[in-house]
């Protein structure tokens, strides 16, 4: 009898911890352009424990990032990526979901549809944040990582529809900005030829000298030592280095990068002269990036060249791991 109830009391406290410990987890999206984000952790004494991380590349901007609009093909992508996320944040009970969305969602006219649509069918509310929002949660993301040094940086995230860049340092941010100049947006108004044709390279440079003298003006104020590169291309970039190299790399594994500036060059000057079929074929180029590559190689040494950076890091952390920063602290 005795023993009956004390195997009864050990049953009922370990499926107790089980279930407390499940409900300590919280569930982030992050509705990007080209790629949506689930990141599934469980925290316990504020510290956070990766349980699932998947991404689906919806291209909700494809065919009408420059229009305003999300079409029909991308708008079922999306709300079938929704109903797969769900399905997951379920499946691992977590008890805290945040969602939110960025560039495209909140300037597509039919954004507040797709909103009202994904709640209907999933039951997540998607929060729709401004760009100065998204780079602070950029920050505490890159600054989780534990890659940022003492003195000035700059991080840099290419988003399909937007770039943020945040001048900081490992204790604050000094300045920050978004710009509506993401790879999506800039391979749909300067890369119509493939490869890019040097016309066209000028063209992009001439938008950018236009678009950022904020981004001027503030490195002039608050010189930076190093660029950080914010995930989604310069992950790629690492890929295709350390495979081209030979070096054993595994990306999921990786927190920080530091790129040889030498390596960095060598690598974007094939990107940039190279065309579809042959980025199809570069190890560590994922199918979502082999488009918007050439681009994202091209507004990223335009601004080392412009702010006479030379030393260039890469953080695999972004604005998810900034959300959750945020909910466990």
């Amino acid at each position: 009898m005795v023993s009956g109830f004390c195997n009864f009391l050990k049953n009922f406290i370990r499926n107790f911890n089980l279930y407390s410990c499940m409900n300590n987890r919280i569930a982030v999206m992050d509705l990007g352009t080209n790629t949506f984000h689930l990141l599934i952790a469980e925290v316990e004494n504020s510290t956070a424990r990766e349980v699932y991380h998947t991404q689906e590349p919806v291209k909700l901007g494809e065919g009408g990032i420059n229009k305003g609009f999300i079409q029909p093909e991308a708008f079922v992508r999306g709300i079938n990526a929704m109903l797969h996320f769900a399905g997951h944040i379920k499946a691992n009970n977590a008890a805290t979901v945040k969602c939110i969305a960025t560039s495209m969602l909140r300037n597509a006219a039919n954004g507040a549809q797709f909103i009202d649509e994904v709640k209907a069918q999933t039951g997540i509310q998607i929060e729709l944040i401004d760009g100065q929002q998204e780079a602070a949660y950029i920050y505490e993301g890159v600054k989780a990582s534990g890659c940022l040094p003492d003195d000035n940086s700059l991080i840099m995230d290419i988003g399909g529809g937007s770039i943020e860049f945040i001048l900081c340092t490992d204790e604050q941010i000094l300045w920050k900005q978004s710009f509506e100049i993401g790879a999506a947006r800039m391979m749909d108004k300067f890369h119509r030829e493939d490869p890019i044709t040097p016309e066209c390279i000028n063209e992009l440079h001439q938008y950018l000298e236009q678009t950022l003298p904020d981004l001027f003006s503030a490195v002039a104020q608050n010189p930076v030592g190093k660029l950080i590169g914010s995930a989604g291309a310069f992950e790629t970039f690492a890929e295709v280095i350390e495979l081209e190299n030979r070096r054993i790399f595994d990306i999921k594994q990786t927190h920080s990068y530091d790129f040889d500036l030498r390596d960095f060059i060598d690598t974007t000057d094939i990107i940039i002269r190279s065309n579809y079929q042959e980025r199809s074929q570069m190890k560590g180029v994922i199918p979502l990036r082999v488009d918007m590559i050439v681009v994202a190689s091209l507004i990223t040494r335009f601004v080392m060249d412009k702010l006479r950076i030379s030393n260039v890091g890469m953080s695999t952390y972004s604005l998810k791991e900034g959300v959750l920063a945020g909910m466990i602290t």
